[in-house]
């Protein structure tokens, strides 16, 4: 499933690893230890990979700098645990991200009725959970139970309903679900096939003794930790790795009939920084590095010449960087204070305010200074390289500070002074405190970058970093902040992936989440589009109501983009059926389970 959510650690997501020893990834024995079971049998209909034969044995190495916060699948929202949980599960269908395809997965087949309401799916007989139980049709009741208990926060509920109704998700034996949706919904393939499934004998106590927000977290005792993906986790040391090995009752065959993953371990590794990271590939350490920075591509590609590994521009990325601020307008949990500062939140709900700063924000130079020209300058909700819904004609507002100074004083602010820093009209200085994540050393020079642009407008930006999982808490739980630079991505191409940024009431509305009503006009209309375009089925009407949703947001920026880097990846040479892809922030890895190491 293709949701929208903060990306990690670093500029969009990040993989890169170590357990290492020497040359990570190489085909080590593991240690003797105790002899674990037999794998389960195949299923009748096993799903057969598209994949190119490979050989089992090894251990990937990915580099990372954020731990995971959960391995839960329905309450995770950041893509420091999507890393880990989107290897662990497994939906009913399955999407090649590279030819963005869908495909069988859990389930075998799906048909849907006349009415485009009426969807129903036969599982594959003889699948069975990472513990050896069964996987039947009650674990995708049960899953989907989960999402829509109201008293269970999670993210991929606000992607299942239209004009407020669930879908309905019902059992019609032990190999067949049917779901009936209030209306058409356009992306269903897709979006409600890829949902994680989760184990009801597993997790069934934790929701009726209303722990499971806090079930499959990160203190789980690995062989409790129960799924349906292709590797399992085998240990987690924060702060140091995460490492997975491969789960032997997966239910994928390559052509040969050979059982996938081809790996026996995957690997990720913190490390302080991204510089740590591309340090550690760059010398053998680590085996792919999916998030090379443009001003390091010079490096990357002499040190790719010796021919070790294979440096690959992929275009244009998906993911979205951007700042915002803070427009919530309710009182702290604790005390009873406004959550913002009365003047502060005068500032921010302000328009004129936000289109301001974004006039005053010099994207050329953060394109030249920062990514060495390999990037571009960035107006709007959706990648440039989304043609599909890309609407071009948003409003933008580039860099000009004598626009962004007339702006302010049509509001009353203005220098009252003379002493060069801005005032409102109740002689409040313009100050505010940004944070990003520590340790991403793009962002936090384009912090300091923004930081000069405002000092010139006459606002004072204080920049304080702040480590990624704190960080995170404060966006989704305390609100305690008042402006972020950060990003989003995991979402796919189709609007649906981002209902839960957009709608008003939506988990990652980041400006302003789970409204109980829109804030504003421009919100309320926001939400109407797109309830409206996700019932569509005509896809010119969609793009049509879309189109108005990215105009509302460029003319409202709610969100104040930045520039959109080119996205570089590098991977070992001797890795095998590795299709690298823009469309994912797992340009190398997405397809984990049919990687492998060629033998020499």
């Amino acid at each position: 499933m293709k949701i929208t959510r903060l990306t990690s650690p670093f500029l969009f997501l990040s993989l890169l690893s170590i357990l290492c020893l020497t040359a990570c990834g190489k085909k080590g024995s593991p240690s003797a230890g105790p002899a674990k079971p037999a794998a389960a049998p195949l299923p009748e209909k096993p799903l057969v990979a598209k994949c190119e034969p490979g050989v089992h044995g090894g251990r990937l190495v990915i580099a990372t700098f954020g731990d995971p916060k959960t391995f839960n699948p329905i309450t995770e929202n950041e893509s420091s645990s999507t890393d880990i949980i989107r290897l662990l599960f497994s939906g009913l269908l399955s999407v090649d991200t590279q030819t963005q395809t869908v495909g069988p997965g859990l389930a075998e087949s799906w048909t849907v009725e006349p009415d485009q309401k009426t969807w129903t799916f036969v599982l594959r007989k003889g699948v069975v959970w990472s513990d050896g139980k069964p996987l039947t049709a009650d674990d995708v009741i049960f899953t989907w139970d989960v999402i829509y208990a109201p008293e269970i926060d999670n993210v991929t509920a606000d992607l299942f309903k239209i004009d407020g109704k669930n879908f309905k998700v019902t059992k019609v034996d032990d190999l067949t679900v049917k779901v009936v949706t209030p209306e058409p919904y356009a992306p269903f393939i897709e979006y409600f096939g890829s949902v994680p499934i989760i184990p009801k004998h597993v997790l069934e106590s934790a929701v009726k003794e209303k722990r499971f927000p806090a079930a499959y977290g990160i203190n789980t005792k690995p062989e409790e930790l129960v799924g349906c993906g292709p590797f399992k986790l085998k240990q987690f040391k924060p702060g140091e790795l995460t490492l997975l090995e491969r789960n032997p009752n997966y239910f994928v065959v390559d052509s040969k009939g050979q059982r996938l993953p081809y790996l026996d371990n995957v690997i990720y590794t913190v490390l302080p920084d991204m510089n740590a990271m591309s340090l550690r590939f760059l010398k053998g350490e680590a085996d792919m590095h999916e998030n090379v920075r443009p001003d390091e591509y010079e490096r990357f590609k002499t040190e790719s010449e010796k021919g070790k590994f294979n440096l690959m521009e992929l275009g244009l990325g998906l993911e979205r960087g951007f700042l915002w601020f803070n427009q919530n307008t309710n009182q702290q949990a604790k005390g009873g204070q406004p959550i913002v500062a009365a003047h502060k939140l005068n500032w921010f709900r302000n328009a004129k305010f936000r289109q301001a700063i974004s006039h005053a924000i010099d994207r050329p130079s953060i394109v030249k200074a920062i990514y060495a020209g390999r990037a571009f300058p960035n107006y709007g909700f959706v990648s440039l390289e989304n043609k599909k819904w890309n609407n071009p004609e948003v409003p933008k507002f580039p860099f000009d500070l004598a626009r962004a100074r007339a702006l302010l004083k049509e509001i009353g602010i203005e220098d009252r002074n003379n002493d060069g820093m801005l005032e409102d009209a109740s002689g409040k200085v313009l100050e505010f405190v940004l944070s990003t994540n520590t340790g991403n050393s793009v962002r936090e020079r384009m912090a300091v970058l923004i930081q000069d642009d405002l000092k010139k407008l006459g606002v004072k930006l204080v920049f304080q970093p702040i480590e990624f999982n704190t960080l995170v808490a404060k966006i989704n739980n305390t609100y305690d902040y008042d402006c972020i630079l950060l990003g989003l991505g995991g979402g796919g191409l189709d609007p649906a992936s981002s209902m839960n940024v957009l709608k008003s009431d939506g988990f990652t509305h980041q400006w302003f989440p789970r409204q109980k009503t829109p804030a504003t006009e421009w919100e309320a209309r926001i939400d109407f589009l797109m309830n409206a375009q996700i019932k569509e089925l005509d896809f010119a009407q969609r793009k049509k109501f879309f189109d108005e949703v990215q105009t509302i947001l460029s003319e409202q920026q709610p969100m104040i983009y930045t520039v959109a880097p080119i996205v570089y990846s590098a991977v070992r040479s001797d890795l095998g059926n590795v299709r690298p892809t823009v469309l994912s922030s797992y340009r190398i890895s997405w397809n984990a389970e049919e990687l492998y190491f060629k033998k020499k």
